[in-house]
């Protein structure tokens, strides 16, 4: 089995160390691609405007002045001499439940692999709170993931779905369940930008993460990784709210309204 890894932390980053440990349990045929700097919350970003430089850096190893989407499509379709038949992005630092998926650049990193015909799984490391200072316990995705990441290939899913897979933040002995869960939202928002002033009285923003817990419902990812569990979450790209055009079509469907006068 040929396995393409990536990541969205950038290409020094300790969870791609993870990651690759991971992978070589499965297989000697690893080829990296990742980003040459972080490229955290780019989600599908894709570069359009300016040219991309690689740099290889050994034998299947790759860096990309881009985004995790970037290095896909390159490694796919240009340097490495044959198609992957799995991709893994990750290990990323933090976990990527609920809400968070539509911007993450690694469930982005799986999700281009899915596009191009290749099975993908995403996968997190979750963390108690969003700080430089925080450890991520690696150690608990390079434990359990190698088994999980086989029994999925021998499973199988559809082939306009990705695998999104959060470990808990717990030592690897203190983890005993997965849980196969549906994307939670979250009933606090973690998001905010803070204003502050440079040295010339102009505002600037830092955008960042309240360590604020939600409540969230049985069966979603968040429930799943709050309490010690490994989440498995088959995500896809349709955004499509059935419910609502199944609606509109007996209200909007046909001549197209116009402006009532007064």
């Amino acid at each position: 089995m040929r396995i393409l890894l990536t990541n969205d932390d950038g290409i020094h980053a300790e969870g791609l160390q993870a990651l690759e440990r991971i992978a070589r349990a499965l297989t000697d045929d690893v080829w990296i691609c990742a980003p040459e700097t972080e490229q955290s919350g780019v989600g599908r970003a894709l570069s359009l405007t300016s040219p991309l430089r690689v740099r290889r850096i050994e034998p299947r190893k790759f860096a990309v002045a881009g985004t995790p989407t970037d290095c896909v499509m390159l490694a796919v379709q240009d340097l490495m001499d044959g198609p992957p038949d799995l991709i893994l992005s990750g290990v990323n630092r933090g976990q990527n439940i609920g809400e968070d998926v539509s911007m993450s650049g690694t469930v982005a990193g799986a999700i281009q692999g899915m596009a191009l015909g290749v099975p993908a799984i995403a996968m997190s490391q979750a963390l108690r709170v969003f700080h430089d200072s925080e450890q991520a316990l690696y150690d608990t995705a390079v434990e359990y993931a190698p088994g999980i990441v086989q029994k999925l290939v021998e499973i199988g899913w559809p082939k306009d779905v990705i695998i999104n897979v959060n470990f808990p933040d717990a030592p690897a002995d203190q983890v005993h369940e997965v849980e196969v869960t549906k994307q939670g939202f979250r009933d606090v928002s973690i998001m905010h930008a803070e204003r502050r002033t440079d040295l010339r009285g102009r505002d600037y923003y830092w955008m960042g993460f309240r360590n604020e817990p939600s409540r969230p419902a049985d069966g979603t990812d968040i429930k799943a990784v709050y309490e010690g569990r490994i989440s498995v979450t088959p995500l896809h790209i349709d955004l499509t709210h059935h419910d609502t055009v199944h609606q509109m079509k007996g209200l909007l469907g046909g001549a197209i309204p116009k402006v009532k006068a007064g």
